[in-house]
């Protein structure tokens, strides 16, 4: 019985290894040899022009990851009202840069027709805007495949919500085979980017549905918020830098405003509230940038092999919006 258990426990381990290594650096050597650089130098062209764009890419790359795994479903557009996918629903309605995935594509596509994965192109392209804008490099492994279902319903249940406490984040990012060190290094991607308020002005106007305020809020930075930037509950338009002052240096200004109490959203908030993430955030900011740098590169190349297609496994996509017919 025990060789039996032994058997069976190898044959998950082994077949699991091999399903993570599928994925390899220079995938694509021989069969697109060009596609990397040509990736890369279209990003090393665009961004410069549009550094705002990194943070909503590294963003997409995110979200993609944690639906159905890292297999572009997140860039298939809806064809009816029967069939909704990923791209419309709510925290997803933020994400930009679709088109800039599409022309990224298209010049692959035009060097090596039906090779690269638009899985790949979102890794890539998270990656190389990220480092266009002094953010950290880090390796992606390529071959993925791409997806064939998207719906609206699994991105709007399974990607962590700006409101979700601590037990809602770990239980996420558990689910996704990632720890508590991986919460908080994923969540430094808030030191880029902005937010709207509708993200998070419960905590400033009606935190417990009584009208109230979050009392885990900096007061001086709520009652900032609420005179200069969010000035009503249902103000869907006005964006808010989520590391002020820095919003587009990738440092460690976020976790910096996390011990100051000036998170903007509740999942910021909550990273504080368990010893050990809070241990990890006091660490990162006693240490060199570089600490932090290098941590979240390895935090990311995880995070790319979520339940990723590989081999036979869905398909390579001509056009990113759409599952090949």
């Amino acid at each position: 019985m025990k060789m039996v258990i032994f058997f069976a426990l190898f044959c998950v381990l082994f077949f699991s290894g091999a399903v993570q290594a599928d994925l390899q650096l220079g995938f694509y050597k021989s069969s697109c040899p060009k596609a990397e650089k040509l990736i890369q130098d279209f990003v090393k062209e665009h961004i410069p022009n549009a550094p705002s764009l990194a943070s909503p890419l590294l963003r997409m790359h995110f979200h993609d990851c944690f639906v159905r795994g890292c297999d572009a479903s997140v860039l298939i557009n809806s064809t009816s009202s029967n069939n909704q996918t990923e791209k419309v629903a709510t925290p997803n309605l933020t994400l930009r840069g679709f088109d800039f995935i599409d022309r990224v594509k298209s010049v692959v596509e035009a060097e090596c027709p039906g090779v690269v994965s638009c899985a790949d192109v979102l890794a890539l392209v998270a990656r190389d805007a990220v480092g266009v804008i002094g953010g950290p490099f880090w390796q992606v492994p390529t071959g993925r495949r791409d997806g064939l279902i998207s719906n609206t319903s699994e991105a709007a249940t399974q990607i962590p919500a700006p409101t979700f406490n601590f037990s809602q984040l770990q239980t996420s990012f558990a689910n996704k085979g990632l720890n508590l060190t991986d919460l908080v290094l994923l969540s430094g991607a808030h030191t880029i980017g902005v937010a709207h308020c509708t993200s998070f002005s419960n905590r400033l106007y009606n935190f417990t549905g009584k009208g109230d305020e979050d009392p885990s809020l900096d007061s001086e930075y709520a009652t900032n918020l609420k005179q200069n930037k969010c000035k009503s509950i249902n103000d869907n338009t006005t964006i808010v830098e989520m590391d002020p002052g820095s919003f587009r240096t990738f440092d460690l200004g976020y976790y910096k405003l996390l011990l100051k109490r000036r998170g903007l959203f509740q999942s910021d908030e909550a990273l504080t509230t368990n010893s050990n993430t809070k241990s990890t955030i006091v660490n990162l900011v006693n240490s060199p940038l570089s600490t932090f740098m290098g941590e979240f590169a390895l935090a990311m190349e995880k995070m790319g092999r979520i339940g990723v297609k590989t081999g036979s496994s869905g398909e390579i996509r001509k056009h990113c919006a759409f599952v090949n017919s």
